[in-house]
């Protein structure tokens, strides 16, 4: 993909692939028979979407970043480095709506909502406030039943007790739906979290937890709040099946996540998922200068060459997809490849339009400030 040296990480705007990560991105493949064959299953068009959700997510960053750099917003929380436990994971549940599984997003993991089927232009207009927002202007923490998203809270962990709700509803009413959320490294030190699961392993609710280990809590390091060195050994104190995945391998997430989705349909319980990545940012824009100060340089480079987009980009420059015309595979792949981002752009600067638009002439009235707040009360 296009590299922007005004808004990606440096890591990245230099990035070139390497020799021996590729090898160690698809021997992870091979590494567990199970996530194989949900990977080998996945046909031409299921990859390209994969690699168009990781662009969608990084592109939409890239503008929320040129909107606070323009004064249009004060900041945004960006997933950037992080996309592929988003899309992986989203991309391996049957996303039917409402009617479909449920995901219960954190504010970094904002590319759920159009993987899950909302429009960008939504996107854009829930961090612009607008009464034609999801939330009508009242929130910029973005969901929406309707696609199958429950909208996040400031609380960090708050979600996972909720979407233990939304699974322990599945249960009662035989329905072969589950319920996905993520819980930050920082988040698993609230008790909410460790109640979720304690809960969701008593009654075998089919749910799945990511903890998405970013390697930093806000602006704490993971070795200043976290005892042992990763989570792989965590669903064992509640009786959960756990795995642990590189958070930056798109097929790996996706795999893990399917496999767990299907154990949970099949009545086996609450699974894990621990997904080591790292956010290649600040907490939000505002402290990119703060988060570079946290961890050294050496920490950059490394997760820098470990690009999710980069990496599945080669990845997928390599297989068969199905591409006619002149010149050798690779070369035939990545004109598609290109043809996709190009796709990707032109959605991307298009919603971003709608939503500055609706800035103009979508205001929320003061009226509406209320709704959703308070209940009715009958006389």
């Amino acid at each position: 993909m296009r590299r922007y040296s005004a808004y990606d990480p440096p890591e990245y705007v230099s990035w070139q692939p390497d020799p021996e990560l590729l090898e160690e991105y698809r021997s992870r493949i091979r590494a567990d028979a199970a996530r194989e064959r949900e990977i080998a299953a996945l046909p031409p068009e299921a990859h390209l979407a994969l690699y168009r959700g990781l662009l969608r997510f990084r592109l939409s960053d890239i503008a929320l970043t040129r909107w606070v750099k323009q004064g249009v917003i004060s900041k945004a929380w960006l997933g950037t480095g992080e996309e592929a436990v988003t899309v992986g994971a989203v991309n391996a549940l049957d996303r039917r709506g409402s009617d479909g599984d449920i995901v219960g997003p954190m504010i970094r993991n904002q590319g759920a909502n159009h993987e899950m089927g909302m429009p960008m232009a939504e996107v854009f207009r829930t961090y612009l406030g607008t009464a034609d927002a999801p939330a009508g202007g009242r929130d910029l923490h973005l969901g929406d039943l309707r696609y199958g998203v429950c909208p996040p809270v400031s609380m960090v962990a708050t979600l996972s007790t909720v979407m233990n709700g939304f699974a322990l509803a599945f249960r009662i009413r035989g329905e072969p739906r589950v319920a996905l959320t993520w819980v930050g490294d920082g988040a698993t030190k609230h008790g909410e979290a460790h109640e979720a699961f304690a809960f969701a392993a008593s009654l075998g609710l089919p749910i799945v937890f990511i903890i998405q280990n970013n390697q930093v809590a806000l602006g704490t390091r993971l070795d200043q709040h976290h005892v042992p060195p990763d989570f792989s050994d965590w669903g064992a104190a509640y009786g959960i099946p756990s795995v642990s995945v590189d958070g930056n391998h798109v097929l790996e997430v996706y795999a893990a996540t399917r496999v767990a989705a299907e154990r949970c349909r099949k009545g086996k319980g609450p699974q894990l998922i621990e997904a080591r990545t790292f956010r290649m940012g600040g907490h939000a824009t505002h402290d990119v200068r703060e988060a570079r100060a946290t961890f050294s340089r050496e920490l950059f480079r490394y997760w820098g060459r470990r690009d999710p987009i980069g990496l599945y980009e080669e990845y997928l420059a390599g297989i068969e997809l199905g591409v006619a015309g002149a010149g050798d595979l690779r070369e035939r792949n990545l004109r598609k490849l290109a043809a996709v981002e190009r796709e990707v752009e032109a959605e991307i600067e298009q919603a971003a339009g709608e939503a500055l638009a609706s800035r103009e002439k979508a205001a929320p009235r003061g009226d509406t400030v209320t709704l959703g707040v308070y209940g009715e009360v009958s006389a």
